[in-house]
Order: structure tokens, then C-alpha cells, then sequence
């Protein structure tokens, strides 16, 4: 297992859950992640892992600011729950499908990195930012260490 701090994106809704509420609470579990590809990244988590609290489906979507991973991979009690929206009849208390990781509040930005500026800088991250590809729908995205500097240099403080 690598000791190496990870970087990670992770859209809310901040109608939903927003990064004032993360930073009301404090920590939280990120809950309700039912695609196969964003449960993945969240198993690769590890507590202490930076990362960046995303706000979608919103008028100005963007990067609302920083937490970090607070605990390794477990599963997400929501699957076993009936009167949960995210409950799964498929899932076993042997073999859950669904992992969450515990979420912990760091800073919110003064102003969001929006996706507009992020698409504006596109061409200064290394490779392709995962964000920005086209038809990219996951709630959760790995970043690069390089491209999580780059997007802090957006940061309007």
C-alpha cells in the first residue's frame, strides 16, 4: 500500500449537501455513490488524501474547497437500509457493494474555482483533466498531484 497522499474531485449538490454544511459538520460520510468506476476510486482512498469539494448541478458549478479523506474505505450503510434512497436488494452484509469513505471539512475557498475558469486553463494541467473530458458524469475523479497545484493556483484568495 503507498504511503503517497492522493488527490481526489468529489461533486456535490450544494442544494444537497454543500461545503457549508461539510463545514458545519465537520465530517461526514460520503454517502449514496452508486457507479462501479466512483466506488472504485473511493476503495483506492486513503485517510489524508487531499480533496477538492466540487459544487454541480448549480448556477456557477466549480470548486468549492478543500477536505480531506478522513478513514479508509468501508461499506455504505445506506445499501442495507429499505427506506433508503440508495438501498440495494443486490447487496449483502457478506459482500456490500457500496463503499463510502468519512469526508473532513479543511477550508472553503473565498470564491470557487469555477468550471469555467478550469476549462479556461485547460491547456496548463499535465494530460487530461478528468473534469473537463467530454461526457465525464462521475461524482468522484482523481487528480493528479500536478493538476491539484495547477488548480490551487486558480484559487482566488
Amino acid at each position: 500500500m503507498s504511503s503517497k497522499r492522493r488527490y481526489w474531485l468529489m461533486k456535490t449538490e450544494p442544494d444537497t449537501f454543500s461545503i457549508d454544511d461539510l463545514e458545519r459538520v465537520r465530517v461526514e460520510p460520503w454517502n449514496g455513490v452508486r457507479n462501479y468506476q466512483a466506488r472504485n476510486h473511493m476503495r483506492a482512498m486513503q485517510p489524508g488524501d487531499g480533496v477538492f469539494l466540487y459544487h454541480s448541478s448549480c448556477a456557477v458549478p466549480g470548486i468549492a474547497g478543500l477536505a480531506k479523506v478522513a478513514t479508509a474505505a468501508y461499506p455504505d450503510p445506506t445499501q442495507f437500509d429499505k427506506k433508503s434512497d440508495y438501498y440495494d436488494p443486490k447487496s449483502t452484509r457478506e459482500e456490500p457493494r457500496w463503499s463510502l469513505v468519512d469526508v473532513e471539512f479543511e477550508r472553503k475557498f473565498a470564491q470557487p474555482i469555477t468550471l469555467e475558469t478550469i476549462k479556461a486553463h485547460a491547456d496548463q494541467f499535465d494530460g487530461e483533466f478528468a473534469l473537463i473530458r467530454r461526457g465525464n458524469r462521475l461524482s468522484v475523479l482523481p487528480v493528479t498531484a500536478a493538476q491539484w497545484k495547477q488548480l490551487l493556483k486558480l484559487e482566488q484568495r
